[in-house]
């Protein structure tokens, strides 16, 4: 299975949703830094299910063990950094009736197709979103050195629904504007847009179904010239780590597929320089030019579909018998994916820009 990101930061993560643990193996981590252990159980706490009414009701505290990579001070050792996290709330059972009964927008026909009878589909096993944890932990991690050099990441819920919060100023981001959404167990900027998310949550709860929804990240003082043209880009780099978050169906820099319908003259970012730095007037862009950073704040937003995991019951096949069926969904499953995501968009950009930041000193 394809479970390894970067090319000088390399992170491989491995195990199963019902397993026993859940885990990270991550090399080219900056020796000598030491890492906030509070700061990060603190992060990894966003994105841990069971936190509210909004998520899964399964309960684990998602707090990482580290194994390897540190030393007696809890530095980074500059050995390869060994993390895991030891599930404690499975439910297997709510799985039995699903061995040959693929449920529908789920990895499960493909998987079985590719890897056959034998593969591990518990709670949606390696395919399921329990193994962005472990990303988290490395991201977590990565949030932190960026932040000492002076680099801020900050996500929140761009919509939900058709209801949308108040976007990212494109051209000027304070850090308090940035982690603002962290903050709150519903992370968005414009409180009475969450109030009206919670609520199309809800409906789509109680009938059983779940909702989908976007996110907008951010990323605040970038060197300019970071990344490279064409297959090292930094739209590239990002995206191919942004894709290995389960549900993820489309991301979009600066003003996205809206530039289509612009003209040059509209579209174009014009430069301008208080006469020590350049800047552009504005950031249509999202902050990157030619596949590398132009200084300007870095933008980007992803889509995700609803939880495929519904109540509702949902067409299937009972593959063994070869027979059309109805498929009823059992278990614990958040009715939107997207709230307990915003984290784990920041960790997925923090380990892109660090790997990213690396090109030079590696």
């Amino acid at each position: 299975m394809s479970t390894t990101y970067g090319k000088n930061l390399k992170i491989t993560i491995y195990g199963g949703s019902h397993d026993s643990e859940i885990g990270v193996f991550c090399e080219g981590l900056p020796r000598g830094f030491v890492p906030d252990t509070e700061a990060l159980e603190a992060f990894m706490k966003r994105r841990a299910p069971g936190q509210n009414a909004y998520s899964t009701k399964r309960r684990e505290p998602d707090k990482p063990v580290f194994l390897d990579g540190l030393d007696e001070n809890g530095a980074l050792n500059g050995e390869k950094l060994h993390a895991v996290i030891y599930n404690t709330n499975q439910h297997s059972a709510d799985y039995s009736n699903l061995a040959f009964i693929p449920r529908p927008s789920h990895a499960d026909f493909a998987a079985r197709m590719k890897y056959g009878e034998s593969v591990d589909l518990r709670g949606g096993g390696h395919f399921s979103g329990r193994l962005t944890a472990p990303m988290c932990i490395v991201g977590g991690i990565c949030l932190q050195y960026l932040a000492s050099r002076g680099i801020h990441i900050g996500a929140h819920v761009y919509c939900v629904g058709d209801v949308y919060d108040t976007p990212f100023d494109m051209v000027s981001i304070s850090d308090d504007i940035l982690a603002l959404p962290s903050r709150s167990d519903f992370p968005v900027l414009n409180a009475d847009a969450g109030a009206r998310m919670r609520e199309v949550i809800e409906a789509a709860r109680l009938d059983g179904d779940s909702v989908g929804g976007i996110v907008e990240v951010a990323a605040t003082g970038l060197p300019a010239g970071l990344g490279e043209h064409m297959f090292d880009g930094v739209e590239g780099r990002i995206s191919a780590i942004v894709f290995g978050i389960p549900a993820v169906k489309g991301i979009e820099f600066g003003n996205g597929f809206e530039c289509a319908h612009l003209r040059g003259s509209e579209n174009n970012d014009g430069f301008y320089t208080d006469g020590s730095k350049i800047y552009t007037k504005t950031n249509n862009a999202g902050g990157i030019l030619g596949g590398m950073s132009s200084g300007m704040p870095l933008i980007f937003r992803a889509a995700m579909k609803p939880t495929p995991s519904i109540y509702k019951e949902q067409d299937s096949v009972d593959m063994n018998s070869m027979t059309n069926c109805r498929l009823s969904i059992k278990g614990r499953h958040d009715p939107c994916v997207v709230i307990r995501a915003v984290p784990v968009f920041e960790a997925a950009t923090a380990i892109a820009l660090t790997d990213m930041l690396l090109d030079s000193e590696s």
